[in-house]
């Protein structure tokens, strides 16, 4: 199992080369406002562990697996800023709240948020009673 590090590169690496068509060692860093050398480290040990191929000067490209586990981690991510989103969470936090705990969720419960996001959306009446919910809480 890969750790939450090697997935936030993973999830970088995926997303990069979905938006610009490749990932540079300095587009990761900034990304994950780290060091370019770490990502290097990083690079290395996901090539190690199958992840991508990396040349050195050269780029690197995601592996099937790789590109699965990308694809994988990125629709997690975009799923619980969506759950946040829905329930009214405010904007400046959800960022933050999903990369404090999309690393510690496990993929039942990833699924299980997803039925629960697909349901409020076919239930718009659902999404005005938790609207009602939060603007009672800031009333009093």
């Amino acid at each position: 199992m890969p750790t939450p590090s090697m997935e936030d590169h993973i999830e970088i690496i995926y997303s990069l080369i979905e938006q610009k068509g490749y990932a540079r060692v300095s587009d990761i860093a900034e990304a994950l406002s780290v060091l370019p050398s770490s990502v290097t480290k990083m690079v290395q040990k996901l090539d190690k562990d199958g992840y991508l191929i990396y040349e050195r000067y050269r780029g690197l490209v995601l592996t099937p697996r790789g590109q699965k586990l990308g694809k994988r981690l990125l629709k997690r991510h975009d799923l619980l800023e969506q759950f946040l989103r829905l329930i009214g969470v405010d904007e400046d936090l959800i960022y933050k709240d999903v990369e404090g705990i999309e690393h510690h969720l496990s993929w039942n419960s990833i699924n299980r948020i997803a039925d629960l996001v697909q349901m409020l959306e076919e239930n718009p009446d659902l999404l005005m009673k938790l609207e009602k919910l939060k603007n009672e809480q800031k009333e009093s």
